[in-house]
């Protein structure tokens, strides 16, 4: 029976879909987070009578046909890229992207990833790094003997020396976009790659046209939606239900053929 094939493509479906949503639920709290979406499509259909064919030798044709669907399969699971809240940490190396870009970083091999967290720190050195210690491009480093971090919305980095009037510019922050950032590849630690999806970064000063500008002492929330989750999944609980409902009838109908006598 084809609905037994059926109804089990829609279960796998579901149970993908409810890890998608329990990841976006577990990530509510991770900085900079966009949550994901599972998209589905119809799998191929078989004939039994073919749209459009001749139901006669006077050239009649049949209106609609007889098409039985096989199932569902997943297309995507896609990258919402929505703005997150921004929230108040006064931490002077919090930073937040308002609107587009990514920061670029530098990974040990030599790579660049690309983030939308900006809870930063600073090195032994001085550098400004992620949590894990990766360099922030294009590499700024903080004297020892600054006594107050300002970075402006333009992503200038300047520091009061102690003993100075004016404060010195030791850096300059850029932001990264692509034409396509559900192309990029996550590989954890609120990281992303490059991909022949996602299309070259585009590299530039916040706050140029097209560019997000910055946010000293503040942190991009993730942008999951607690309610519409939960509504997701109970949605998609159901749904795997009914899936389940299709082959417990099919597997009845079977024993009802096998007990004729």
């Amino acid at each position: 029976m084809r609905s037994l094939s059926i109804a089990s493509t829609g279960m796998l479906a579901q149970q993908l879909n409810v890890e998608v949503i329990s990841n976006n639920i577990a990530n509510m709290n991770t900085t900079g987070y966009k949550r994901q979406r599972a998209e589905f499509q119809d799998l191929l259909y078989q004939n039994l009578k073919r749209v459009g064919s001749n139901s006669s030798d006077q050239g009649t044709i049949v209106p609609s046909g007889v098409q039985v669907g096989l199932g569902v399969r997943t297309a995507a699971v896609y990258r919402i890229g929505e703005q997150g809240n921004l929230t108040s940490t006064e931490n002077s190396y919090d930073l937040a992207v308002s609107g587009k870009g990514f920061f670029r970083i530098r990974l040990p091999t030599g790579e660049d990833a690309y983030t939308r967290a900006g809870a930063f720190q600073l090195s032994a050195q001085g550098q400004i790094v992620t949590s894990e210690g990766y360099t922030v491009s294009p590499g700024i480093t903080i004297p020892a003997n600054a006594v107050q971090v300002t970075i402006s919305q333009t992503g200038e980095v300047q520091a009061k020396i102690a003993g100075q009037v004016a404060p010195q510019v030791v850096g300059q922050f850029e932001l990264s976009t692509f034409a396509n950032e559900a192309g990029l590849e996550a590989i954890g630690d609120n990281l992303l790659l490059e991909t022949p999806a996602s299309g070259a970064a585009q590299t530039a000063t916040p706050g140029t046209n097209g560019y997000g500008t910055i946010r000293q002492g503040f942190l991009e929330t993730a942008n999951v939606n607690p309610v519409s989750e939960i509504t997701a999944l109970i949605t998609a609980q159901r749904a795997y239900e009914m899936n389940s409902k299709v082959i417990t009838t099919s597997e009845e109908m079977l024993g009802t053929i096998t007990n004729l006598r």
